[in-house]
């Protein structure tokens, strides 16, 4: 277990634990109680909590908690696919493997310092993963947690290779939700978007908002840098905002779906819906020696939603 210091700063609201396969997790708290759990398998935030102790991802009530499937919930990393490749597993290799603890990472801003409790993470190639990707890489990703309670990650992504390659990339995140068909994003409307259940062809979107009234599974090209999902019953409003991930992709896989995940519950598919901050449509190309960088940070408002300007603190993450 970790220690935590009698005075606040960003290393001491981290703790260091064992989860059930002996696999670490760290943990990140804020002064007021928030907090959030990064499992080292896979470099998946696992858990999301506000001060209240409630829980703001899903996680399916049959997901596998054993290596090396990743997690079904929470926000596992896709990288350096995401969908379907020839070589690769589905959505890549990152979020199957065991990242590091860097020791020594870049300081925060000094106008992010105050309450940020934060961690990095470090994977780098195996040999193994060089035999079906052949080419070398850091990646360094940050999961920092706000005083006010708000989930940041940043992922940097350098080519140490001896020639350019390319990779697409999400944030594959679970909401929870109280009832799928009373749920809606907002800000995605009049985007084209490719739809997966018809051989990724390209459509506009026509609706005011995005509602669901049956399988979703589509990217939104070229999207606004903040989107909103909108949950009435709960009165509760997820404010996601990105930068260097132009495209989001919106799923949910309705019954029918449903009944043939082994790891996700037949009727769940009512109380969850992916919205992943992602790079899909035009890959990520790196010459050797360069680095691409793609933020998140997702905050809950209550209800009603009013689109505010992007926060250039993001950068400092």
């Amino acid at each position: 277990m970790g220690h935590f210091a009698a005075v606040w700063d960003q290393r001491a609201a981290m703790e260091v634990m064992k989860d059930w396969n002996g696999t670490d997790q760290v943990v990140l708290r804020t002064p007021r109680g928030a907090s959030v759990r990064v499992s080292l398998h896979g470099g998946q935030v696992m858990s999301w909590r506000n001060d209240k102790g409630e829980e703001l991802l899903f996680t399916s009530s049959k997901a596998i908690f054993k290596p090396p499937k990743p997690m079904r919930g929470g926000i596992p990393i896709c990288f350096p696919q995401f969908g379907k490749g020839e070589s690769l597993e589905q959505h890549g290799f990152a979020r199957n493997k065991i990242w590091k603890i860097d020791e020594n990472p870049p300081p925060l801003h000094p106008s992010d310092s105050n309450g940020k409790s934060f961690v990095d993470l470090l994977l780098k190639p195996s040999e193994d993963d060089l035999k079906f990707w052949p080419h070398s890489f850091e990646f360094c990703l940050r999961v920092s947690l706000g005083i006010n309670g708000n989930l940041a990650m940043i992922s940097r992504v350098r080519n140490i290779n001896g020639r350019q390659f390319s990779f697409s990339f999400a944030y594959h995140t679970y909401l929870p939700v109280s009832d799928i068909s009373e749920v809606r994003i907002e800000g995605l409307e009049t985007l084209d978007y490719l739809d997966n259940l018809c051989q990724k062809e390209r459509f506009t979107e026509q609706g005011d908002a995005i509602t669901f009234e049956c399988e979703v599974d589509r990217v939104y090209v070229s999207s606004p840098n903040t989107i909103a999902v909108l949950d009435h019953e709960k009165k509760r409003t997820y404010v996601i905002k990105k930068e260097g991930l132009p495209d989001v992709v919106v799923w949910n896989p309705w019954e029918k779906k449903s009944r043939t995940m082994a790891d996700f519950g037949d009727e769940e598919y009512k109380q969850m819906l992916c919205v992943d901050a992602a790079a899909i449509e035009k890959s990520i190309t790196l010459k050797p020696g360069e680095e691409w960088t793609g933020r998140l940070e997702i905050s809950v408002v209550p209800s009603s939603y009013c689109s505010e300007p992007f926060d250039s603190d993001l950068r400092y993450l």
